[in-house]
């Protein structure tokens, strides 16, 4: 099991999420988004908005995906 905040995500908060995979810890991050989302927390919805951006970037939206996989790979197990 592997350990990361909300922001080493990409996110805007602390809050941590523990998952055996990156794809698991994906999941946290997604439910966690749209929790947030849904709460209409200011600086997540800021966040969403600069990732809605990246997001029409041709290639920028793989390259940070394989960033944030990549650091969950290189953390040590909890």
């Amino acid at each position: 099991m592997k350990t990361m905040t909300c922001r080493q995500l990409g996110g805007a908060c602390d809050e941590t999420f523990t998952a055996a995979t990156f794809e698991e810890m994906a999941e946290l991050s997604k439910k966690h988004g749209m929790a947030m989302f849904q709460a209409n927390d200011a600086d997540h919805l800021k966040v969403m908005g600069e990732m809605k951006a990246l997001m029409e970037k041709p290639g920028a939206m793989e390259e940070w995906f394989a960033a944030r996989r990549k650091e969950f790979e290189d953390l040590p197990e909890d």
